[in-house]
């Protein structure tokens, strides 16, 4: 059994395009709402590039900031045509985010166990704890651990560091839990034992050389093999 189970948050416990259904209803009034699910991913995707380029500039900035221009980024290149009141409500929605079906139950499944979880994100504390208590996830976590407290971004090895420093644990006794293949990479890098959650069966794993100790299709498959 892991000693202790630091859980990404967005994109593993909260669904980042849990925001499609408003983006529906905001594009939607202009016409748009086919550009939904395409405006989300790629509202994703520029968000993490954003934070991978201002980790290689040291120019660090929360990664609310990230999230903020990234959409305004998004809405320019699909020519959506948002209202400033728009981008605010969405940004709004997003600090709101739901949990993935399965994350409280495969929670509750670890603690029962006796396995440690902390929270371990991109995000600053005070929007990860504010994201996870409207999720219902936050009394799983003895801690939430942020990269803002080392002003980096994952995979920076800083932050995997800065992560067993909080929690005074041996690499071997950690692992890292994340549905995002460079955070898994970033933190097996760095000496961490690392669980790739693969929501969708067609995503390819990085051909890095680097691969995780572990693979499961959700959260529940994570607490039957970990707890």
């Amino acid at each position: 059994m892991a000693e202790v189970l630091a859980f990404d948050v967005y994109g593993t416990l909260i669904d980042t395009h849990g925001v499609v259904t408003e983006l529906e209803r905001r594009l939607g009034a202009l016409g748009k709402a086919e550009l939904a699910p395409e405006f989300s991913r790629r509202w994703r995707d520029k968000q993490l590039e954003y934070s991978f380029r201002r980790g290689l500039m040291g120019a660090y900035a929360p990664f609310g900031r990230c999230t903020e221009q990234a959409l305004v980024f998004t809405d320019r290149a699909l020519q959506a045509g948002l209202s400033e009141n728009d981008r605010d409500h969405l940004m709004q929605v997003y600090a709101e985010l739901p949990a993935f079906a399965e994350a409280e139950g495969a929670l509750t499944r670890l603690a029962q166990a006796g396995v440690t979880c902390v929270a371990f994100s991109n995000g600053t504390a005070a929007a990860v704890e504010g994201l996870l208590e409207q999720a219902g996830l936050r009394r799983h976590f003895s801690e939430v651990v942020s990269v803002d407290e080392v002003r980096r971004f994952k995979p920076d090895p800083a932050v995997y560091a800065h992560l067993r420093h909080r929690l005074e644990s041996a690499p071997g006794d950690t692992w890292l839990i994340s549905s995002n293949a460079f955070d898994v990479i970033g933190a097996r890098y760095a000496g961490l034992h690392a669980a790739w959650v693969r929501r969708s069966p067609e995503a390819p794993f990085d051909p890095w050389g680097i691969e995780p100790d572990l693979t499961v299709t959700d959260l529940d498959a994570l607490a039957e093999r970990l707890g």
